[in-house]
């Protein structure tokens, strides 16, 4: 019974690190879609001096 302890433990203890693992990857991708829409967004709405060199206002 103590053989069979072990391994089940361990079982326990590495699924519980991949789902940290899992977790915090979760969190930056979402994180990381959340600013780069931002960012997409704000240059449509804002756009800098590279955007505006090339067009002609008048």
């Amino acid at each position: 019974m103590v053989a069979t302890l072990s391994p089940m433990f361990a079982a326990y203890v590495w699924h519980w690190w991949i789902g940290v693992v899992l977790s915090v990857v979760g969190v930056l991708t979402v994180v990381a879609m959340g600013a780069g829409y931002l960012k997409q967004v704000s240059a449509t709405r804002f756009p800098g001096k590279r955007q505006q060199r090339g067009h002609s206002e008048g």
